[in-house]
């Protein structure tokens, strides 16, 4: 079953450029990395939280991939040194970790079941 690893970071509205600034270059160590999990960054729009905010997040195909991912980024140096650098920008951080939920398609048979006559 499959899983969403999400990050969730806000930060100092002041220090938004700041912070992209090492975020282009979390981008850029992921493209170069092979063992990095590959995610995508978004920030709101119009919602719940406000638009100093980034989410990072990552589909991965089980909870033993999710713990994986998180270790292989916690232990790594290059992360960490980036990550020393962003920190003080953060207001908050925390991540999340989401089941996706898969549900058959309108229309397909289950087998076993008969349709109404």
């Amino acid at each position: 079953m499959p899983y969403v690893l999400r990050f969730v970071q806000r930060f100092r509205a002041a220090d938004e450029a700041a912070f992209m600034v090492l975020e282009a270059q979390f981008a850029a160590l992921e493209e170069l990395k092979e063992d990095w999990p590959r995610g995508r960054r978004s920030r709101p729009f119009a919602g719940r939280d406000p638009v100093h905010t980034l989410i990072w997040e990552c589909e991965l195909p089980s909870l033993d991939a999710v713990n994986q991912a998180a270790t292989r980024l916690a232990n790594d140096p290059d992360h960490e040194r980036l990550l020393k650098r962003q920190l003080p920008y953060f207001l908050e951080a925390w991540t999340e970790i989401y089941e996706v939920l898969e549900f058959p398609k309108a229309g397909t048979r289950r087998r076993g079941r008969r349709s109404a006559p």
